[in-house]
């Protein structure tokens, strides 16, 4: 296996490398950068692959999410570092795990056994695993997606599964959801908290505002300036409307080939 680390202080980067020593001494370290910078130029090289990227999220020159905003990375991601609060957004990209320094050898062994055993369930001994099916096989492996929501009303509680939910939607500082019912209920949540929480295969998120159930939409219209419109199957006061810059992954979730 091709290993390349990115990690700005040496000691950590040489001790990784003890311990994938230790893992299996056939891995092969192609190389160690320290910043954003020479990461982006490495791997934005068609000449430059490796099998796995153990990533460190503070650099020299910034955070090291900035890489994938500069380049395509089509490699499996372990993330190394001190810092617990970027985990979730980690996840968002193609992280396998997340392991907090100093790491230890038991913490690496598990998580390298993961990744080979989401190949070895993936893939056949000859062909090269595909990121696609990595990403959605990691998503169910490592996600449980919220299915009820407490609402109050009055001095009493009320539990709302998702399946009753038609959309989620913001107004001023504060996050609602409209049920199929009609009835409307203030969350303790932010839309960008929903966006994690809810199953991405019912739930879309269309601009800043709305989070839609696909499965309480009853028809998408051609809107102004190439946007769509959306008509809900419950009545609804405000115009439902998808962004421009999400109406190509809307397509997409919405026809059923986003992954």
């Amino acid at each position: 296996m091709r290993v390349l680390i990115i990690e700005d202080e040496k000691p950590a980067a040489e001790h990784l490398m003890h311990l994938l020593e230790r893992y299996d001494s056939s891995i092969e370290i192609v190389d160690t950068l320290g910043s954003v910078s020479k990461s982006v130029n490495w791997l934005s090289s068609p000449l430059n692959n490796v099998d796995l990227i153990f990533m460190d999220i503070h650099l020299s020159d910034g955070l090291s999410f900035e890489i994938f905003n500069k380049t395509q990375v089509n490699t499996p991601v372990i993330f190394t570092t001190a810092y617990n609060e970027y985990a979730i957004q980690a996840f968002k990209v193609n992280s396998i795990d997340y392991l907090l320094k100093p790491i230890n050898y038991d913490d690496l062994f598990h998580s390298l056994e993961k990744l080979e055993n989401l190949r070895e369930n993936l893939s056949s001994a000859k062909q090269r695993i595909k990121l696609e099916e990595l990403n959605d096989a990691l998503l169910h492996y490592r996600k449980n997606y919220k299915e009820r929501f407490l609402v109050k009303l009055g001095e009493r509680i009320k539990s709302v599964t998702t399946d009753k939910v038609v959309l989620f939607y913001a107004e001023g500082r504060n996050a609602f959801m409209l049920t199929t019912k009609g009835n409307r209920y203030i969350i303790d949540y932010k839309l960008e908290e929903l966006e994690d929480m809810v199953n991405p295969s019912t739930f879309f998120r269309i601009s800043r505002s709305f989070i839609v159930n696909i499965d309480e939409i009853q028809e998408v219209l051609v809107h102004s300036n190439s946007r769509l419109k959306i008509k809900l199957e419950q009545e609804f006061d405000r115009e439902v409307v998808v962004s421009r810059d999400k109406v190509t992954a809307f397509k997409a979730w919405f026809s059923g080939t986003s992954n």
